[in-house]
């Protein structure tokens, strides 16, 4: 999708919404970050905002409980959200309207509906929205990445996850805390990887014994991808002893041999094939996130991450938590189609809505 761009010369200056733990992260991110200028953080509750700024060094920053009214007061250019999921919607909609680009935490939306709205506000106002999914942006991961592309034929890409976190709070009470708050990093990771899109799922999940989760804490997920490939994951969040990187540990095998990575060091290639030097990626984490959505506002390149490119990561978990549900395996193409649906009830903006009703095919709006 083609989005309006921003001239060079004068930095990117951006409104931070969501001064919470993630919030702070991006903050420090933002002020270090070459090109971009923090023009003001918003939080509902504004003695947030003021804490942070003043515990990040800089007290004399503005900072409101709107974040597009606090863009623009101050002449921000964009806006990074990292409000809580369930803010996502409202906050991303009012600023693209606004003539402003958005990078936005994960997950899109707290709906897949609603990231369908979002994807149709970004049509409708021509503004970039691109959402930061952190642990895409691994230099690692890029490298396995490349690795994939020598193996010729790919049969099945796995991941296995387990930790054992005692988070507290609201994902001990979740129906699927791993799937719901978790899976989605490696869904996505997986689609980049791969190089393709999710076609069908079907997961089983369930809680051990001796789980401190209310939900199911641990799953098994099984996706059909667009070629044949298999990606199969395997997580648990009340694993205690032996635990995984947080990035899980993962194994690409294909028609020439292999390649693994434990998530945290470089990746082993392990295949009758002519190892390749190649150039580190230089992206890494929300600081790589920034960079890329700093330069597709610069040049007009369609980033990865843009909200159209984002959204089967989240139909995957919506796909997988279904299957888990009902026991049986789910089609990709029935999730988004049911989406639509009720996005097309939902939505309050007669603009977004006919941009909505437009889409004749959901997975061919996302893809071209």
């Amino acid at each position: 999708m083609t989005h309006r761009t921003i001239p060079g010369g004068e930095p990117v200056r951006v409104v931070l919404a969501g001064a919470g733990s993630m919030g702070r992260a991006w903050l420090s991110t933002i002020i270090l970050a070459p090109d971009v200028e923090l023009a003001g953080v918003a939080d509902i509750d504004v003695g947030t905002a003021r804490s942070a700024v003043t515990d990040a060094g800089h007290p004399d920053l503005p900072v409101g409980a709107d974040a597009v009214a606090l863009a623009t007061a101050v002449g921000a250019d964009a806006v990074v959200d990292a409000t809580v999921p369930a803010a996502h919607h409202p906050v991303t909609t009012a600023a693209l309207f606004a003539g402003l680009p958005v990078l936005g935490e994960k997950p899109v939306a707290a709906t897949l509906a609603q990231a369908l709205s979002l994807a149709a506000a970004a049509e409708v106002t021509g503004e970039l929205f691109m959402v930061s999914q952190s642990r895409r942006w691994n230099p690692q991961l890029f490298e396995l990445q490349a690795m994939a592309g020598d193996l010729g034929a790919i049969g099945t890409l796995t991941t296995e996850f387990f930790r054992a976190p005692h988070f507290g709070g609201f994902r001990e009470e979740m129906d699927h805390p791993l799937l719901l708050d978790m899976a989605i990093h490696p869904f996505d990771s997986a689609r980049f990887v791969l190089g393709s899109e999710p076609v069908a799922a079907y997961c089983e999940a369930y809680n051990p014994p001796w789980s401190w989760y209310a939900g199911d804490a641990a799953a098994t997920a099984m996706f059909e991808m667009e070629g044949g490939v298999r990606y199969i994951y395997i997580g648990s969040w009340c694993s205690p002893g032996a635990e995984t990187s947080w990035n899980g540990v993962w194994r690409v095998s294909g028609e020439k041999g292999s390649a693994r990575w434990d998530g945290d060091t470089e990746p082993v290639l392990d295949a009758d094939v002519q190892p390749v030097t190649r150039t580190p990626a230089p992206y890494s984490g929300i600081a790589g996130a920034l960079q890329v959505f700093v330069d597709a506002l610069r040049t007009g390149a369609t980033p990865m991450g843009e909200v159209h490119e984002n959204v089967p990561s989240l139909a995957m978990v919506e796909a997988a938590v279904r299957s888990a549900d009902s026991g049986g395996r789910v089609l990709i193409d029935d999730v988004l189609q049911q989406a639509h649906e009720q996005a097309l009830r939902e939505e309050t903006r007669a603009d977004v809505r006919t941009a909505l009703a437009g889409w004749t095919s959901v997975r061919h709006a996302l893809t071209t």
